[in-house]
């Protein structure tokens, strides 16, 4: 996956829509912002909070897919009584260091990618390039041909004598 100067939202949202294409291309019933088991802390503990994909698969556990560039004490929580009620909980997380993997049962996904100052150093932007999805090298615009190499060691002896040098007569 490559991408260059999207907005944090930008990428966790293109995170959400590669991993909802790639569950639906499995097969699996994919829900957007679907119902977590985790409520919500107060004034709003009648409520529950959310994961950003929550997949039924024709066989085996569902998957719930949270997508985060921070690490958030509040996301490990919300994974772990995923796997508790019966879901497989997986973690993507993105951005530039520290993508340490969560405790178990949560898989945890790392992308890495590069960032900087937004305009006018307002906010970031960040990048992120595969060798897949790398532009090709500038070539220096000589002609490619086929021929023959030369063989740097070799063992044997040139045809021609070799020519005497007038220092050595000295």
């Amino acid at each position: 996956m490559a991408f260059t100067d999207q907005t944090t939202n930008e990428v966790t949202n293109l995170l959400i829509d590669s991993v909802a294409a790639w569950a639906m291309a499995q097969g699996w019933r994919v829900y957007r912002r679907a119902a977590s088991v985790m409520p919500l802390p107060p004034p709003y503990a009648h409520r529950k909070s959310i994961v950003d994909l929550g997949c039924a698969r024709p066989a085996g556990a569902p998957v719930v897919v949270e997508v985060d560039h921070s690490d958030r004490r509040r996301t490990i929580e919300k994974l772990r009584l995923e796997a508790e009620a019966g879901r497989i909980p997986i973690w993507v997380r993105w951005g530039e260091r520290g993508l340490e993997p969560a405790p178990a049962p949560i898989a945890t996904v790392a992308l890495h990618v590069s960032s900087r100052p937004g305009p006018g150093r307002v906010g970031r932007l960040h990048s992120r390039s595969s060798a897949t999805h790398r532009p090709a090298p500038m070539h220096s615009g000589t002609e490619i041909r086929a021929a023959e190499q030369v063989d740097l060691f070799a063992t044997t002896v040139p045809d021609s004598p070799a020519q005497d040098d007038p220092a050595d007569d000295r």
